[in-house]
């Protein structure tokens, strides 16, 4: 292994969440009378949370939420956790080819009842132990500071430059490439489009990996 110990951003890495999220939310802000398409959703919101996330769609639409806006997503939310997602392809068996003593931490923007969830659903239940981490609860500044990829490295006890870090948003990974750590690109999820890495490279990444056998090469496995 190339890196002492890795951090996984978890929606559109691990789990084929973020198209069909964003696809939500541009259907909900066009019918909203804002015109917004999945693509749109996913270049100004996606790798966002909390305040932040509100501030960007406030600035997107140019006024306030509409009316329905939290208890819409509050169902589409329910929705998910009570159906599931998938595994991104090859994330499930790329984790489980990781030895078993190799630090690890999941290191997302959502909550952890959230990230809970659907590393059940997706047969990960146990890959992580205790380090399961969110912006919105474990730091004061979530991404796209770096400080949840501190946290991560800390909680695991290895120095963030001597972990890779698994990211596919442009938010995840300006905050990733500023925590100092190694950061893979990833680009396995369905909503990851043409022009998707180029944007990664521009921020800084360090590796683009088109798929989970590349992620594979590049940790070193």
């Amino acid at each position: 292994m190339r890196f002492e110990g890795i951090l996984f951003d978890f929606d559109g890495v691990l789990i084929e969440s973020e198209y069909a999220g964003n696809r939500h939310l541009a259907e909900l802000l066009t019918a909203a009378g804002h015109p917004t398409t999945p693509e749109d959703s996913m270049a100004q919101f996606m790798g966002l949370s909390g305040e932040d996330f509100c501030d960007a769609i406030r600035r997107w639409i140019g006024g306030p939420l509409p009316a329905n806006f939290e208890a819409a997503r509050a169902a589409e939310d329910a929705r998910a956790m009570a159906e599931g997602v998938g595994a991104v392809e090859g994330a499930v068996a790329f984790v489980r080819s990781l030895p078993r003593d190799l630090p690890k931490a999941v290191v997302s923007s959502s909550h952890t009842a959230w990230i809970r969830r659907h590393l059940d659903h997706i047969g990960l239940g146990d890959a992580f132990g205790d380090h399961v981490y969110s912006g919105r609860e474990h730091v004061a500044k979530g991404k796209p500071a770096p400080d949840l990829y501190w946290y991560g490295a800390k909680a695991i006890g290895v120095p963030i430059e001597r972990c890779a870090i698994l990211e596919d948003s442009p938010v995840g990974a300006t905050g990733a490439v500023a925590s100092g750590g190694y950061v893979i690109g990833v680009c396995a999820g369905t909503h990851c489009g043409i022009g998707h890495a180029d944007r990664l490279r521009a921020i800084g990444v360090d590796a683009i990996a088109a798929d989970f056998a590349a992620v594979a090469t590049l940790v070193g496995l």
